[in-house]
């Protein structure tokens, strides 16, 4: 294992702290984007599977929290994978 040491001067904590948090939320946005425009593997936000089911937010959650559907949590937000929700209602035909 390699060790690293990295100096910091002339920065106080809060400054080191924003500099971390902005860049942290560049990658984040990067790829949360990469999830949303990855073809096959397409990630959808609450609201995008509500509409595509034509069901209300409400019953969207109350079948995620039943198990019927899968959602994944990155940071606050929930999003559904394409894929599962079409082999959910292909297996329920």
């Amino acid at each position: 294992m390699v060790s690293k040491t990295i100096q910091i001067q002339e920065i106080t904590f809060e400054e080191l702290a924003d500099k971390v948090a902005d860049k942290l939320l560049i990658k984040i946005k990067h790829y949360l984007n990469e999830l949303h425009t990855n073809g096959n593997d397409a990630y959808l936000t609450r609201q995008e599977t509500a509409d595509f089911l034509k069901i209300s937010l409400v019953s969207l959650w109350n079948w995620t929290n039943k198990g019927i559907v899968k959602s994944y949590s990155i940071g606050n937000k929930r999003y559904y994978n394409k894929q599962e929700i079409l082999a959910i209602l292909r297996k329920n035909e």
